[in-house]
This record gives structure tokens, C-alpha cells and sequence, in this order.
């Protein structure tokens, strides 16, 4: 099993789904988590259940689309729990309009969210992690979550696999830039499938519009049954990947892509 004992985290995007279950499984494996999110009142609930399972964890309000909310948050840590050992970049959005349908302020929201946060919590995080990286046996860890849709295209959200896509690429470079420069972080990217969150629901009713209805249902079976497993992704499933990347179990993998989507991809 992956452990974590005695790092220390931020999680973006961390009041619920992927996020949310990500910081209560780096919890249970030892770490201590930063939850950051807008959302205000989930977040402090997914720390609250971290304290309950006896875990530790800090929530911070962070608009991954704002460098003075970043500092803040990674002053937070810092200040909290003495470091940052681990970022996790899971905030993201979708608009779910094909490139007809979309304008240029949903691209403009959409690479501001799923793109440039990446870069700037990459950037702002740096310094606390590399410093945080000097005393490690293994060093620190950045994961990127992008997407399937950010390794093969997408014909319903186009902008949304173009946003991942970037996402894919740029940890790669990041990896290559990083150890260049002799930092130790790893970088490395986590590329769901289909999974239930309220963003997964969220696309399933983008289609369901799209067929004419609002039932998501025949939705949700039709896609499960294009998927090998037979059904769709746990966000507990994906977080015991982010975090098995962020752990020194996986210490000697960087600038890769994990891809966890039951197969979907394999075909």
C-alpha cells in the first residue's frame, strides 16, 4: 500500500469528487492535507471527515485562477505543517459546447481553469517544493489531473480535450524542465475515464441535452456498457492512483501519463 507518512499536501479542487476523495485518501495514508477549493462549506465538511477518521488536514479558500489565492494557500501549508511535499492540480471545469456552439469567453474560462492554474500552481509551488525536496530520500511531487480526453480526442467537448491535452503535455515538459535543473519533483499526470462525480453527472446531462432529454440514466448505461469493466469510475479509484503517484512508491516514475478509465482507452 502507498504511504505517505510525514508529507505534507494541497489538494486543488479538494471539497469533493476527485478531489475530495483524493485529500481523505492521502489522509488515511499518512499525509497531512491542505484542501483547497471555492467551495467553501464542502471543503471545510471534507476536512471535518479527515479530522473524524482521525487524519489531519487545513481547508483554504483557493481560486486556482488567482496568484494571490495560491500564495496564500501555499503560505498555509508551510506555516500549518512546516512544508509542501506534494501538489495535486485537480480543479477543472468543462463548458460541454461543441466548437460551433462555444464563444471565445468559454474558451477563455475553460484554459483559464483546466490550463493556466496548472502553470501557476506549478510556478508559485516550486520554491516550497523544492526546498521541501532537499531532505527527502525521493524528493517532492507534482500530479497533474488531465484526462482521457487529454490523450485521445473527444467529438462531444472538444475544448475540454484540448485543455487536457495541454495539461498532458505540460507535465512532461515540467518532468524534463525539472530535472534538468536537478530539482527532484517529479511530475507526472493522472488521465481518468468516465467517473460519477457531479462533473461526470454534469457531462452525462450535457449528452442527454444534446439527444433531446434530461434523464441521464440511459445515458450513464450506454457509456458503462462502452467501457471494458462494464461500469464507471469510483472517484476512490482515481485518488488511490494519485496518491500511489504522489508516494515514493512510485519514485522513479516521472513524466508519466497513469491512465485509470477501465479500459476505455485500450481499444
Amino acid at each position: 500500500m502507498s504511504r505517505m507518512d510525514g508529507k505534507v499536501a494541497l489538494v486543488t479542487g479538494g471539497a469533493r469528487g476527485i478531489g475530495g476523495a483524493t485529500a481523505r485518501e492521502m489522509a488515511i495514508a499518512g499525509a497531512k492535507v491542505v484542501v483547497g477549493d471555492i467551495l467553501e462549506t464542502a471543503g471545510r465538511e471534507t476536512v471535518a471527515a479527515i479530522h473524524a477518521a482521525g487524519g489531519d488536514a487545513e481547508f483554504v479558500r483557493l481560486d486556482v485562477t488567482g496568484e494571490r489565492d495560491w500564495t496564500a494557500a501555499i503560505d498555509l501549508a508551510t506555516r500549518s505543517f512546516g512544508k509542501l511535499d506534494v501538489l495535486v492540480n485537480n480543479a477543472g471545469m468543462f463548458v460541454g459546447k461543441g466548437i460551433e456552439e462555444s464563444s471565445l469567453e468559454d474558451w477563455n474560462r475553460l484554459v483559464t481553469v483546466n490550463m493556466t492554474a496548472v502553470y501557476l500552481g506549478t510556478k508559485l509551488a516550486l520554491p516550497a517544493l523544492r526546498e521541501a525536496a532537499r531532505s527527502s530520500e525521493h524528493g517532492s511531487a507534482i500530479v497533474n489531473v488531465a484526462s482521457i480526453a487529454g490523450i485521445v480526442g473527444s467529438p462531444l467537448d472538444p475544448l475540454y480535450s484540448a485543455s487536457k491535452g495541454g495539461v498532458t503535455l505540460f507535465t512532461k515538459s515540467a518532468a524534463l524542465e525539472f530535472g534538468r535543473k536537478g530539482y527532484r519533483i517529479r511530475v507526472n499526470s493522472m488521465h481518468p475515464g468516465v467517473i460519477q462525480t457531479e462533473m461526470g453527472e454534469q457531462s452525462l446531462l450535457t449528452r442527454a441535452r444534446r439527444e433531446g432529454g434530461n434523464d441521464t440514466a440511459p445515458m450513464k448505461a450506454a457509456l458503462a456498457q462502452t467501457v471494458p469493466l462494464g461500469r464507471l469510475g469510483a472517484p476512490e479509484e482515481i485518488a488511490r492512483g494519485i496518491v500511489f503517484l504522489a508516494s515514493d512508491d512510485a519514485s522513479y516514475m516521472n513524466g508519466a501519463s497513469l491512465v485509470v478509465d477501465g479500459g476505455f482507452t485500450a481499444a
